[in-house]
Formats: C-alpha cells, sequence, structure tokens
C-alpha cells in the first residue's frame, strides 16, 4: 500500500521558516522516542501489541456480535471519538455484514438524544462497554447508569452483566471496581497513553473489531506509518505548522471532500486542541466538510478576515464512483448541463471542486496543506491516525507546551459540580 503524501501550497517564505525549524522537529522526536515524557506510550504501542493481546480483544468483540445486533460505546472525548471515526472512515465502501451496529452514548447531556437512543433499541438484542479510565466523568457515568437500568429491564441482572463490558484502567478507579465485582469482560487501557492518543489501544480496538474492521490491518498500518520516510513528512509538517502560526495564523481549517471523513476530522480537533491549546498559544482548529462548506462559508474564506490556514484531507483511491449516464432528459440547467455531466463520474467533479477551490484560496493567499490518504482501508486509517498523532505531537514541543496532559479540560467540571453541589 502506498504511503501519506502531503503537498504545501504556500509562500516560500513560511517554508524557509520551516526549514530553520527542521533540527528542532528531530530533536523533539528523539525525545518523545526515549520515553522521557509522560503519557507517550503511544509512539511504539501498535509495534508491540502481541498477537495474544489482538485474540483477546477479537474473542471479546466476537462474543459481542454473537449475541448483540447493537453495541452501545459509552465514553466522551478520546473514549469514543477514534472509534467512531473508525466506524465511519473504514466503513464506506469496506463494511462487513459480520459487524455489530456501532452506537454512541455518553458525550453529551441531553436527555433528548438519550432517550432517542433508548427508542431506538427497543426490540434489539444489545450490549454496553463503558470506556473510562477512571468511570467518573459525569456524562458517559450517567448514560452508563441509565443504559445499565434498561439492560437489567430487558434480560434481568445476570444477562445484563453478561452483556455488559468495560474498559478502563488496569487496577484503579470506580470502574475497575465494578467490573471485578460483577465480573464484566474488561480490557485495560494502558496507564501510559492518554485518552486522545488512545484510539490504537483497546479503547478504540474494541469497537473496531465489534463492527467487524480487521484490526490487525490497523495496527499494520500504523506501524507502517513509522517508516523513516512518513516520520520525515511528520516532522516536516509540524515544522510547517509552528511556522504557520508564528506567521499570526490563529485558525486551522480542517477540510474534506468525503463526508465519511467528517468523524476522523473530528477525532483531530480533539488532538490538536487539547494537545496543542495552552499557555496563550496554538491556532483554533475546526473542521469543514466540501463541497457543503463552500457554499455557506465559502464567502469568509474567499474574502474574509485571513486569520486561517488550511488542511485538506483528500483520498487518492474513494470507496466508490457513480457515473451519471445520459437519460435522454432535460438536466438541470438545460441541455448543456446534461452534455457536461453525462457518462462522467462524481469523483471527477470531485476532484474538480478540490482543485478549484485550491486555486481561489491560493489567489487570496491563504496557506494550503494537502494530505493525500492512499484509500479508506482498515490500514489506512491506522496508518493515518499515527500521522496525525506524531505531528501533533512534534508541533507541540516545537511550540514550547507539554502536548500530553490537558490541565484546561478540568475547569468546566470544577464550576459544574460547585453548580450541582450547591443544589
Amino acid at each position: 500500500m502506498s504511503g501519506i503524501k502531503v503537498d504545501y501550497q504556500m509562500d516560500g517564505a513560511l517554508l524557509a521558516a520551516a526549514d530553520a525549524l527542521a533540527n528542532d522537529a528531530a530533536r523533539h522526536y528523539a525525545t518523545l522516542r526515549s520515553r522521557e515524557l509522560d503519557y507517550t506510550g503511544w509512539v511504539d504501542y501498535a509495534a508491540g501489541v502481541t498477537e495474544g493481546e489482538i485474540s483477546e480483544v477479537k474473542d471479546i468483540a466476537g462474543e459481542i456480535r454473537a449475541k448483540s445486533d447493537a453495541l452501545i460505546v459509552i465514553g466522551i472525548g478520546g473514549s469514543y471519538l477514534g472509534a467512531r471515526a473508525a466506524c465511519d472512515f473504514i466503513g464506506a465502501g469496506h463494511a462487513t455484514s459480520q459487524g455489530t451496529e456501532i452506537l454512541f452514548a455518553g458525550f453529551n447531556l441531553s436527555a433528548a438524544y438519550h432517550r432517542a437512543l433508548f427508542e431506538k433499541l427497543d426490540g434489539r438484542d444489545f450490549s454496553i462497554v463503558q470506556i473510562s479510565k477512571s468511570g467518573g466523568t459525569v456524562e458517559p457515568a450517567m448514560a452508563y447508569l441509565a443504559l445499565r437500568e434498561l439492560l437489567i429491564k430487558k434480560y434481568g441482572e445476570a444477562e445484563a452483566d453478561a452483556r455488559t463490558y468495560a474498559v478502563t484502567d488496569a487496577t484503579g478507579g470506580a470502574l475497575r471496581a465494578e467490573a471485578s465485582e460483577r465480573g464484566y469482560s474488561s480490557l485495560s487501557i494502558p496507564s501510559d497513553i492518554g485518552g486522545r492518543y488512545s484510539v490504537l489501544s483497546p479503547v478504540g480496538l474494541l469497537p473496531m473489531a465489534a463492527c467487524g474492521i480487521d484490526i490487525g490491518a490497523v495496527l499494520r498500518g500504523a506501524r507502517e506509518a513509522a517508516s523513516d520516510e512518513e516520520t520525515a513528512a511528520c516532522l516536516r509538517l509540524a515544522a510547517v505548522r509552528r511556522a504557520i502560526q508564528d506567521a499570526g495564523k490563529a485558525v486551522e481549517v480542517i477540510g474534506c471532500f468525503e463526508p465519511s471523513v467528517d468523524s476522523f476530522i473530528q477525532w483531530i480537533l480533539q488532538l490538536y486542541g487539547e494537545s496543542e491549546g495552552k499557555d496563550g498559544k496554538g491556532m483554533l482548529p475546526t473542521g469543514a466538510s466540501f463541497s457543503r462548506d463552500l457554499h455557506s462559508l465559502g464567502q469568509f474564506f474567499q474574502q474574509g478576515n485571513q486569520i486561517f490556514m488550511e488542511t485538506l484531507i483528500d483520498i487518492a483511491e474513494p470507496a466508490a464512483d457513480l457515473a451519471i449516464g445520459d437519460l435522454g432528459t432535460p438536466q438541470a440547467g438545460g441541455a448543456s448541463a446534461g452534455a457536461l455531466f453525462a457518462g462522467r463520474g462524481m469523483n471527477e467533479f470531485n476532484s474538480a471542486v478540490r482543485d478549484g477551490m485550491t486555486r481561489a484560496h491560493r489567489s487570496a493567499g491563504v496557506p494550503i496543506v494537502t494530505i493525500t490518504l492512499p484509500d479508506q482501508s482498515a490500514e489506512a486509517f491506522g496508518r493515518a491516525v499515527y500521522f496525525f498523532e506524531l505531528t501533533c505531537g512534534i508541533t507541540g514541543l516545537l511550540m514550547g507546551v507539554d502536548p500530553f496532559n490537558q490541565p484546561g479540560v478540568e475547569a468546566y467540571k470544577k464550576e459544574m459540580m460547585a453548580i450541582l453541589g450547591g443544589k
């Protein structure tokens, strides 16, 4: 499988500034490899996973598939974003009839959302998996309690226990204690991997395997992304992103041309936002889906305040194409439009949108990075996850922040508990 390709369309001064950061990027990469920093177990996790560990995940996933039409993944942030990204990304053209439908809960506190989810489960066999290091985060904890009650009402307590799974800390925390007491099948979250970097661990691998994804291929792709060539591409991209920040850009628009990649972008937003947004530094990451957002935000992109760069994710071999046949009837826009469309595939037009947008935005001075993934296979997903993780880690270190903690996330939790405790 071919690798990830990165193309830069921006002023030469930005690329020259990135060149000046090359030695620093290499030094920070050596630091990551040395494991001197906390929460860097993800750096070589894929290379160290044993066949026994893969089999354990597959066995639990097989058990879930055998008795469940649906698996509800309960988690927030890194505990669900990566799994959702994988199911959407790989599911586009690579779905398997052996998979269980994956649904998600606990990433918001909307009663309407969870009521609709519960109604969707009516008459279906389902299981749940709570993914949390501690089990104490409010949003997933509330969803877990409600879903456990639903399981017990449907199956009785003993069978509810058999349909409850946990991915949590190996030794401590409320969820580990409950899993041990009630005998839930469980997997451990590596203690040296933070949530947003955990998608290639059991956090993401169990839901992937349950929906029929080949997790061995996912891990193989991640290992391939650690090659010298792609590592060099990550270091180069990290230096470019730091140079663009130094030039005064405050926003990074991350866009794609396939809706099945939207969830992957949501995962990148957490990865970049929690890792780099510290000490008044970092660019605000935001997502866009094209062509849709060219008809809502396109005016701003072209002529608005130029405080942003664009990172475009492209797929070299999309999962499918659709040719527009000549139906012999007038097309929208008249006969000339029909002649333009007839016999041509939608991917050709999608590529034209990409190239036309790039030309137009470059004319306005927008710095653009295009990252081309080979396809939407399981290997490509694993490869892309590792690529963005390494790029993010190096960028944060180049900025002078710790890209592996998230102290600011705790602020809203403290205020929320103070409000609830005051009632």
